[in-house]
């Protein structure tokens, strides 16, 4: 009977111990979700109640939207493809070269490059405006200029053949997140007598340490990392509104799904609509999210 309740009594402690956890989650990610997959089948203009229209919003999103399927789609796959993708092996190189290095200079470096992705903001945008801008006082007009490479300053901001370009590049400064420092502590964490090992069995160079000791001992690292990568790619969408100045962009040229998002249900209080982009760029974010676990989680 006491062995009873001492069941009954951890089984009590757990759930209180969790449930904050699970009352938060619940609350606001479960709630947001599904009122947002409800909203899609509606028309809702954040004053009247909501009418119900059934598919209508995902119909005129898939085969009216002239600007989602032309620009907005496709801007969004080219930027994720290689911002996430380039961002996730640019911070495993990086985390794998800081690695090597003693603990002193690893931590002031691993620091510096951590310091962009918390400073993503005004900050940054303030930053790379000034770089970028249009006038003579522009960094990079300025050395272009005085190189006489150009005879006027470039509208490198307000043009299309360069907004998204400068994007990537942004955004690519700004990759080392919590991804960055997970794969840093997982290799970190790596027994170095895995490695010794794994010479004598004949490994010959440090390209195979990687390949077959360093990425198969830390997967879990390379899973989180996949996963805040996809995340954060389709999730981008302020940088280019805050470079540019407007949503939407600039011929469209920087226009992500989260700008049309924005554009449709804050500038147009087309709610409903609005909910249908939100859920499709969910449906996307989850796909992406099942191949990096394909990837990179553990088989069982």
């Amino acid at each position: 009977m006491r062995k009873n309740s001492g069941n009954w009594m951890g089984t009590l402690g757990t759930v209180a111990f969790l449930s904050p956890y699970f009352i938060m989650f619940f609350t606001f990610i479960v709630v947001p979700v599904l009122v947002a997959i409800l909203l899609s089948f509606t028309y809702f203009n954040s004053i009247e109640f909501p009418t119900f229209i059934g598919l209508k919003n995902y119909v005129s999103l898939l085969t009216q939207d002239a600007v989602f399927m032309q620009y907005v789609l496709p801007n969004t796959l080219k930027f994720s493809l290689i911002v996430g993708p380039g961002g996730y092996l640019l911070s495993f190189l990086t985390a794998w070269l800081l690695a090597q290095i003693p603990h002193r200079p690893r931590t002031f470096l691993a620091l510096i490059m951590y310091t962009p992705s918390m400073t993503a903001g005004v900050a940054m945008t303030v930053l790379w405006a000034i770089i970028f801008s249009g006038n003579a006082s522009g960094y990079i007009n300025s050395i272009l200029l005085r190189l006489n490479l150009i005879v006027e300053p470039i509208q490198f901001l307000q043009s299309p053949d360069y907004l998204m370009n400068i994007m990537i590049v942004v955004s690519l400064w700004s990759s080392m997140g919590v991804g960055f420092l997970a794969m840093l502590s997982g290799i970190l964490n790596i027994n170095p007598e895995v490695y010794e090992a794994a010479y004598i069995d004949g490994i010959k160079n440090r390209f195979q340490e990687i390949i077959y000791i360093t990425i198969p001992s830390m997967k879990p690292q390379m899973l989180f990392g996949a996963v805040m990568a996809v995340v954060g790619t389709f999730q981008a969408g302020a940088i280019g509104v805050a470079l540019s100045g407007t949503n939407p962009t600039p011929q469209y040229a920087g226009q992500l799904m989260v700008n049309h998002i924005d554009d449709y249900g804050f500038i147009r209080y087309e709610m409903g609509y609005a909910a249908a982009i939100s859920v499709l760029l969910l449906v996307i974010v989850y796909l992406f999210s099942r191949v990096a676990m394909k990837l990179f989680g553990e088989k069982s």
